[in-house]
């Protein structure tokens, strides 16, 4: 018994003295997320508590209600509830209308014959990813304005009124969902690209030796082959189904479309930030994770029912 945990000890030692470097890089990461994720999460507690700037959070009374006077609040505050609906809406036309038009984008890039306008193709497209919204709501404003926008005077020259992009709530998320699409799709693209170098290319060549065409080659080969990539994606973003950015809707919003343009995160920004009701938008922030764990945790486990292999 001893000598073979002597052995076990001495494996364990010539492990640690052959890839002890690996182990010093992974420590960086380890680091970053115990102090810049694990470590923050103990100001959670603040949704259960009367916030005070005076007091560490485990000296803060608890709030009434059994702890849950903050989330009765939230959900008594019509300002949240319209912000609940519009993050909701918002993120499911980002999922329905989004989530296919990079793996659209890239099965053409994959069919075109031509490798030079390919990566021309694929680099126009992943630009707009790296504009900030603040430039990319500068851009709209300057070619959907409904007097002055690019757009809306080519219209009026062709004899047609102005459309209200940005001024009418229901062309605004539209306008809003559109302006998403232009700025990730060719980044996303990317993805998919890499997963269709996987597929065997002698998959395409016996395709070919029986006459197959190119939908055929797309419907048997290339989307069977992007399957895995495409539900691991798909995974993810039911995971965020109620997350919010905010630069994106803040940018877009103006007065006149506010009823489809507050979302979760500029409600916690304005009573948050700006209205210092701590406990309140925490408690609403601990809201959205929790509902974000169960759309992803419900996302996997219908995957793996239905044969495929999930994230974990």
């Amino acid at each position: 018994m001893k000598r073979s945990s002597a052995i076990n000890r001495k494996r364990i030692a010539n492990y640690l003295r052959k890839y002890w470097t690996l182990y010093l890089m992974l420590s960086i990461p380890l680091a970053y997320f115990v102090v810049f994720r694990y470590i923050p999460m103990t100001y959670v507690q603040i949704a259960f508590k009367k916030y005070s700037i005076v007091k560490s959070p485990w000296e803060m009374p608890w709030a009434d209600n059994n702890g849950f006077e903050y989330f009765i609040k939230a959900f008594r505050n019509l300002d949240f509830l319209y912000a609940l609906r519009n993050t909701l809406l918002l993120n499911f036309l980002d999922l329905v209308l989004g989530f296919p038009a990079p793996i659209i984008l890239a099965l053409l890039l994959n069919e075109l014959p031509f490798p030079r306008f390919k990566r021309l193709t694929q680099s126009v497209a992943y630009l707009p990813h790296f504009l900030s919204w603040i430039i990319i709501a500068g851009l709209a404003k300057q070619l959907f304005a409904p007097t002055n926008g690019m757009i809306n005077i080519a219209l009026n020259r062709l004899g047609f009124e102005s459309v209200p992009f940005l001024n009418d709530p229901v062309h605004w998320v539209f306008t809003y969902v559109f302006l998403g699409i232009w700025r990730n799709v060719g980044w996303n693209t990317i993805i998919y690209l890499a997963a269709l170098t996987n597929i065997n290319p002698e998959l395409y060549e016996a395709s070919a030796i029986d006459g197959a065409n190119r939908w055929q080659n797309i419907r048997y080969i290339t989307l069977p082959g992007l399957r895995p990539t495409i539900i691991t994606l798909l995974i993810l973003a039911l995971g965020q189904i109620l997350s919010s950015e905010f630069d994106r809707p803040f940018a877009l919003t103006n007065p006149l479309v506010n009823s489809v343009s507050q979302v979760i995160s500029i409600f916690v920004y304005r009573y948050g930030i700006r209205g210092l009701q701590f406990s309140l938008t925490t408690a609403v922030g601990l809201f959205q994770s929790l509902i974000c764990v169960i759309f992803l945790m419900a996302a996997n486990a219908l995957a793996k029912r239905f044969g495929e292999r999930g994230i974990w």
